[in-house]
Parts: C-alpha cells; sequence; structure tokens
C-alpha cells in the first residue's frame, strides 16, 4: 500500500510528497515493482544522504527488509538485507572482535545505501572505499529478476552498482568482509595545525595511520587561512588498553545516553558570529603539542550521532553539505582558492572537515586520490550562487562533488567532473532499458531522461 507523505533526507532540502512503500520479502518487493503506480522511482535507505539522490515521486524503502541472514565469527564474513543498519551489524559482530571495514560519519546508515553510495570513511587513503570490501550482492533490475554480483561473477553489473546512486536496481542482499579488532578502543592523537598547507602536511606525514580526519576553521584569513586540528587513530590492541585502563571491558557495547533537537532552530542562530566564536574555541581548545588518548570507538568514529536529530540546528529551510575531492596534484592550490572565495563571501559554513583519499578507479564512486573537503552551509539565496562559484573552481583544478550530499549541481558539471559518466548511462540503459529506476538527482545530473 502507497502512502503520500512530504519527505526529505538529511540535509532537509529538498522537500517533495512522495509516494512511500515498503517491502519485508522479495515477493513484496516484486508486486510494487511491477504495479502500475510504480511507473519509475528510486530505492531509500535511512534517508542519511544529504540532498535529493533518494527523492523521486515514488519511494521503495528498504527499512523493513532488515535482517542479518549469517555471521561467520570464525572468518568475519556476514551477510544481511540492504535495510540493515549499520549500528545493528555492529552490536551484532563486535563482542565477537569484529568491525566495518568502512564506516562514514553516522552508523545509522543502511547496508543497501552504503554500497549505492559506495561510502568511504577516514581510512580511505588505506583501505579504499566500502565496496573494496563487499564480497558479492544481490541486485533486483526493474523487470523482477535478480542478479547475483561480485567483482568475478557479473562485474560489469557490480562496479556500476557500487557508487551507482541505486540506479542499476534495488540491491537486497550483500555478503561483506569485516575487520579484525582486538578492542572497542581507539588509540587516538591530536595535532593543532596553523593554516591549511600545515594541515596537509600533518596529513602526509601520517599516511601510516589507518585513520585520519580533521576539522577546519573555513573563516579564518591570511597567515591562519584554513587553520585545523587533526585526529588520526588505530584500533586499539589489548595490550595498550590494558596499560591504559586496567579493569577495562576489551569488547565492550556501551549503551550511551543521547540528546535530542526536539525542534527546527531558528535561522538567525547559526550566523557568521556565532560560527566564529565557535571556531575560535575549538580550535584553541587544543594545544599544539600532540594529544595521546583512548577513546571509545563510538566518540572517534560517530562523534555526531549522540545528538539525535542535529540537523534541526539549520532550522527549517534545512542544509547543504558541500563535498568535493581535488586531485592530489592540484589539492593545495584548489584548497586555497576555496577557503578564499569563502573568507570573502560573507557566508558561515558551521562544519568543515577534511580529509586524505587513496586512489580509486570507478565508474561513478565519488572518491580519487587526493584531498576531500567537506562544508555546511545552511541553505539561502546567497549559498547557492558561492556553490555556482565553487563547481567552477572544482572543474579547473579537476575534482568532483559527491553525489550523496549533493542537492543542486547541474548536469553540466556533471559530465564535466565525472570522466565515466556516459560509460555509466550505457551500463545503465544496458541492465534497466526503460529507465524505471530514477531519482531527481539523476534527472537533474542528465543521468535519467
Amino acid at each position: 500500500m502507497n502512502l503520500k507523505s512530504l519527505i526529505s533526507n538529511w540535509g532537509n532540502y529538498p522537500k517533495i510528497q512522495a509516494n512511500i512503500s515498503a517491502f519485508d520479502s522479495i515477493e513484496n518487493l516484486k508486486t510494487i515493482l511491477t504495479s502500475k503506480d510504480f511507473p519509475h522511482g528510486i530505492a531509500r535507505g535511512n534517508g542519511r544522504c544529504y540532498g535529493d539522490s533518494a527523492l523521486s515521486e515514488n519511494i521503495i524503502s528498504t527499512l523493513k527488509y532488515n535482517t542479518i541472514r549469517k555471521f561467520d565469527a570464525a572468518n568475519g564474513v556476514i551477510t544481511a538485507e540492504a535495510g540493515v543498519l549499520f549500528e545493528t551489524i555492529i552490536t551484532a559482530v563486535l563482542p565477537s572482535g569484529w568491525f566495518l571495514p568502512v564506516t562514514p560519519g553516522t552508523k545509522f546508515v543502511t547496508l543497501g545505501g552504503a554500497i549505492a553510495s559506495d561510502i568511504h570513511g577516514k581510512n580511505h587513503h588505506k583501505e579504499g572505499s566500502f565496496s573494496n570490501h563487499v564480497l558479492s550482492l544481490d541486485l533486483m533490475l526493474e523487470d523482477g529478476r535478480i542478479v547475483h554480483c561480485s567483482k568475478e561473477e557479473n562485474s560489469e553489473l557490480f562496479l556500476a552498482t557500487c557508487g551507482g546512486m541505486g540506479l542499476t536496481g534495488i540491491i537486497v542482499l550483500a555478503t561483506v568482509q569485516l575487520k579484525k579488532v582486538e578492542t572497542s578502543f581507539i588509540r587516538q592523537e591530536t595535532l593543532r595545525a596553523e593554516n591549511i598547507d600545515h594541515l596537509m602536511d600533518l596529513f602526509e606525514s601520517s599516511k601510516d595511520w589507518t585513520y585520519s580526519v580533521s576539522w577546519v576553521d573555513a573563516l579564518s584569513k591570511g597567515k591562519s587561512l584554513g587553520r585545523g586540528v587533526l585526529f588520526r587513530g588505530e584500533h586499539a590492541l589489548k595490550s595498550e588498553v590494558q596499560l591504559a585502563n586496567s579493569k577495562a571491558d576489551y569488547l565492550e557495547l556501551k549503551i550511551k545516553k543521547n540528546i535530542s533537537i526536539p525542534f527546527n532552530f531558528p535561522s538567525f542562530t547559526l550566523n557568521k558570529l556565532t560560527v566564529m566564536l565557535f571556531n575560535f574555541y575549538f580550535f584553541h581548545k587544543h594545544s599544539k603539542e600532540i594529544k595521546k588518548d583512548f577513546v571509545y570507538f563510538d566518540s572517534f568514529f560517530y562523534p555526531m550521532d549522540s545528538i539525535l536529530h542535529w540537523n534541526r540546528i539549520y532550522g527549517k529551510p534545512g542544509f547543504m553539505e558541500y563535498q568535493f575531492v581535488f586531485p592530489k596534484d592540484t589539492s593545495r592550490k584548489g584548497l586555497n582558492q576555496v577557503f578564499k572565495i569563502i573568507a570573502e563571501s560573507g557566508l558561515s559554513p558551521f562544519f568543515s572537515g577534511l580529509k586524505l583519499f587513496g586512489n580509486q578507479n570507478s565508474y561513478l564512486s565519488f572518491p580519487m586520490e587526493g584531498y576531500t573537503m567537506a562544508f555546511d552551509f545552511a541553505v539561502n539565496r546567497k549559498v547557492f550562487a558561492l556553490l555556482d562559484m565553487l563547481d567552477q573552481v572544482i572543474i579547473e583544478f579537476g575534482g568532483r562533488v559527491y553525489l550523496t550530499k549533493d542537492a543542486r549541481m547541474n548536469a553540466a558539471v556533471f559530465a564535466n567532473t565525472y570522466k565515466n559518466s556516459e560509460l555509466f548511462k550505457k551500463l545503465k540503459s544496458k541492465f534497466n532499458p526503460n529507465n524505471k529506476y530514477q531519482s531527481l538527482q539523476s534527472r537533474r545530473i542528465g543521468i535519467s531522461s
């Protein structure tokens, strides 16, 4: 049964009226897909993509198809349905000494959504994106057939599906290789950088660390342009945790008390003054000395998950996260140019973060070897003009914008930055000739007609 609802993804922009269907069995999914009430549409997990990549007039929710089918605790291999949350996987596997091989900054994403976005984490420079660790998946094509895919079997379809934004079919099942860990703690070091060049030098000197990420003050200027704080980490060993805390439960799953934002903040709450004050406090909170400590995995990977509905901080109009990547050889010049434009724009990103990517070759996945930067902007008229300007910098320096966070990029920018876009379109048409799988985003950037 379809239920028409006003819906948006995590950025709360855009909001649309959509017919939403849900399935809890393969037979139920086939019935929905072949119904006259579903001429076209897109699958959607937990809506943690930021823009409109999981929005359409017709949406198929995967959240009820959420069972872990098999967990091989000896070898760390898990098979689960597409609607399973990362949070559920962690709860199931961590007590046995396994963890997600790659994770974004929230554990409230679904397995199917993670593959469709080919998510990356703080360890891309060492271990690649999520698809590197997907052993196989089952995909439902537009005619209701299920195709089993892997790097060896139906490899063309597999590679197009990883990062394909749900446009090749509906992922229903996946098998993933997990990562072996000894504890639920991270050995963390915190380093302060005086400007963007210093920060990038710290990333380069931290390449042997599995995880690295930084907060950046996007409003700083002059000699302090792009100053920030870098966090690097490793899964802690039992011997390390024992030295730090003799009473530690090595693989504990803590039950954390979360706070919740109960309503949308007034739009004036986030302004240049409040953001500047926060940035000043956060930067000077961290000393010039390297800080070393052990932190629970939840605090390292998912600091914002402890604040439920934090997206409401941006107010009713919502927000956009503008995330892009520059190739390694143009990253320094490109990032300096971006920071100067933002600093001169008068607009204030509430959050800014930088990560290092390793090499990746794929059809539509976002990462490339280089540096990726993300900015959170409250939605207003001036932001669109600023992001259009930044798009041109991205093109000039050979970068691209992350589709999972995008809500406004045009078809020309997409074609200029995703070099395999035409090849992807041909593959999409080959496996789904009737163009049944499409989203607001895929039409906007010219993937779907």
